[in-house]
């Protein structure tokens, strides 16, 4: 059964969590610096010749899904939601865990995409025309392109293989898409098909986003899917470092409500069980004073006796 920590919020216990995962926010910060530094070097330039032209003449064209929307739909969009569940449960636990969890998720992805980016140097679809923007292609004697667009449009077609957009969009969507699972149980075996759809509905737009990346000529369709499995994965790694499964009976929640709990169960029982020895010791101390009264004062001791063989005594006559 469900039972909401009211008194753990940002607040009261904010400040404590954060202090408590001070490291984890050091390796974030870490991780946004190795980001900057794969996406300033330059990849590595493949071999390209002529004949390798024909699948990489496609048009160039904008971006159907711009940069600067990946990190709203895949970062700030969940935490919005994370934000409303928070206001409506009283959980830091639970807030700061989804964000911290989803910004390894983004982040660990972005350094493996990028890296992977880097190493292979693969062109995009539209290579050609970032190469030779006037369409006259220019070749060494090894048959090696000779390309004289501009730097950073070429640079930028030597990233094709995997795909950033994907990989980040299922690494965000993919994060929301567990999350929600969880908190609306949608494996409690109840047969609700909505919350199915709830569900899948991040993960459809991230599918999208991948689709757009093909039809724009960015990516061939082998960097889509390898940048879809990479952020599909690293959500789902970093989803249970800090909330169970799903389909568990305790997915709703993070571990760390649950140790909560646990240690609150523990500390009551303590107290309980002090309090229990605290009245048994009164008992005794209560009968020692009786006795040692008796034996101080044998009069009155002998005195209670004769009253009470009395009163037997009486009670049989009665019943004769």
């Amino acid at each position: 059964m469900e039972s909401q920590p009211a008194s753990h919020t940002l607040r009261s216990h904010g400040v404590t969590l954060a202090r408590t995962h001070m490291h984890d926010w050091l390796i974030l910060m870490l991780l946004v610096v190795i980001e900057v530094i794969l996406n300033v070097i330059h990849p590595f330039h493949r071999f390209v010749g002529k004949d390798m032209m024909t699948d990489l003449k496609y048009p160039l064209k904008n971006n159907t899904v711009p940069l600067w929307a990946v990190p709203v739909y895949a970062l700030l969009l969940p935490m919005i939601i994370f934000l409303l569940i928070y206001i409506r449960r009283r959980c830091v636990y639970d807030l700061h865990h989804a964000v911290l969890g989803i910004l390894f998720s983004v982040l660990i992805t972005g350094v493996i995409t990028d890296s992977i980016k880097d190493a292979v140097g693969r062109p995009r679809p539209d290579f050609f025309w970032r190469c030779f923007p006037d369409g006259k292609d220019v070749y060494d004697k090894w048959g090696n392109v000779v390309c004289h667009g501009d730097v950073n449009v070429i640079k930028e077609g030597h990233k094709s293989f995997p795909s950033g957009h994907t990989s980040w969009s299922f690494a965000g969507l993919g994060f929301l898409s567990l999350y929600l699972s969880g908190k609306i149980k949608v494996f409690d075996q109840s047969g609700h098909v909505a919350k199915v759809c709830l569900t899948l509905a991040p993960l459809l737009v991230a599918s999208l986003v991948g689709v757009s990346r093909v039809d724009d000529y960015w990516h061939h369709w082998q960097d889509v899917f390898a940048g879809g499995l990479i952020g599909l994965v690293v959500s789902v790694f970093c989803y249970l470092q800090f909330f169970p499964p799903p389909h568990r009976a305790e997915g709703w929640a993070t571990y760390a409500y649950f140790r909560v709990l646990e240690e609150s169960r523990r500390g009551a029982e303590t107290v309980s069980g002090v309090n229990s020895n605290g009245v048994q010791i009164a008992e005794d101390q209560s009968g020692d004073i009786n006795e040692n009264s008796r034996d101080h004062n044998p009069l009155a001791a002998s005195s209670l006796n004769v009253d009470s063989s009395s009163t037997i005594e009486d009670l049989e006559s009665g019943r004769r």
